[in-house]
This record gives structure tokens, sequence and C-alpha cells, in this order.
């Protein structure tokens, strides 16, 4: 498995989303076709390029082939990402404070407003 067939099976919405199906438990080719509405042999190939891969791995089960992912490459991803996940936490960090501080001002500014109006209200009017 190199990289960049790696990168190039998970370019593909199709292939990406049989691996979403596989995250959650392994899965027979039958069931893969019906979850992603795609022909059996579109589904077949895109099967292939995700085992050529190493991204999955196939067993057989009596009649039906049943795939499962294979967590090695996705770990190397993981780790190949790792220095990128500290720039989008450092953003995303950020972005949290900003957020709270608009809502913290949000907070206050129509409590602030809210009273000067009940002043001008409960204030007697002196044409009575």
């Amino acid at each position: 498995m190199s990289d960049a067939s790696l990168w190039a099976a998970l370019a593909d919405p199709h292939r990406r989303a049989i691996v979403a199906l596989l995250l959650e438990r392994p899965r027979p080719v039958g069931e893969i076709v019906e979850a992603c509405g795609l022909s059996q042999p579109s589904t077949s190939k895109h099967l292939r390029v995700l085992r050529d891969a190493g991204l999955v791995r196939v067993r057989q089960d009596a009649q039906r082939r049943v795939y499962a992912l294979d967590p090695a490459p996705i770990a190397e991803l993981d780790a190949w990402l790792a220095p990128y996940r500290k720039l989008w936490s450092a953003s995303l960090d950020a972005l949290g404070r900003r957020l709270d501080e608009t809502v913290t001002e949000t907070a206050t500014a129509p409590g602030e407003s809210s009273d000067e109006e009940d002043a001008d209200t409960s204030t007697p009017s002196s044409k009575d």
C-alpha cells in the first residue's frame, strides 16, 4: 500500500461512503450495494480499489464475501493528520472564545435596554 493509492482510494465519495458503512461493522457485499444505492458491479469495483489500497479486507463466509475496515491504514492517516489537528484545534478554540464573548455581549445588551425601557414606563407623567 502506498500513500498515493490510499489517498486516491479515499478521493471518491462512493468509496468514502463505503468506508463509513464499514466503520459501523463488517458487511457483506449485498448489504453495501443496498446501502450505497450502486449496482453490484460498481460496488465491487469500489471495494477492489479499497482492498488494493489496504483499507478493507475481505473474508469468505459460506457464499458471501464480508468486508471489514483494516485499521492500520486509518492509523497511518491519523498520524499524518496529527500536526494539522493542532492548527484546527487552535482555530476552533479561538472561535469558541469569540462565540462565548458574543453570547455574553448579546445576553447583557437586551437586559440593559429593557431596564431603561422599564424606567421610562414606570416614571409618572407630569401631565396627569
